[in-house]
């Protein structure tokens, strides 16, 4: 698995400037954990699955955490990680 979890935020209120004009839309965030060596196959398929022509997709560095938790991120993308790894 390309990422261990999802957490999807629905309700959120967006506001932002698209080609000139200011928008005000509900969206619905998503929140993936992984692994920095798999950040960039996360960015790619969810591009490819999205429906936005420009969507929000950003990579944010962990520092730290609950050991425990990284460790089962880890775990649960080890296959993903591993060379010729599988995608899903």
């Amino acid at each position: 698995m390309l990422a261990a979890c999802a957490n999807i935020l629905p309700g959120l209120t967006s506001i932002y400037i698209w080609e000139g004009r200011l928008e005000r839309e509900q969206e619905v965030a998503m929140v993936m954990k992984t692994r920095r060596t798999l950040a960039d196959k996360v960015v790619a398929e969810t591009l490819r699955m999205h429906p936005f022509t420009n969507p929000a997709v950003l990579v944010l560095p962990v520092d730290g955490g609950s050991a425990r938790f990284l460790a089962w991120i880890e775990a649960q993308t080890a296959a993903a990680a591993a060379p010729g790894g599988v995608v899903g």
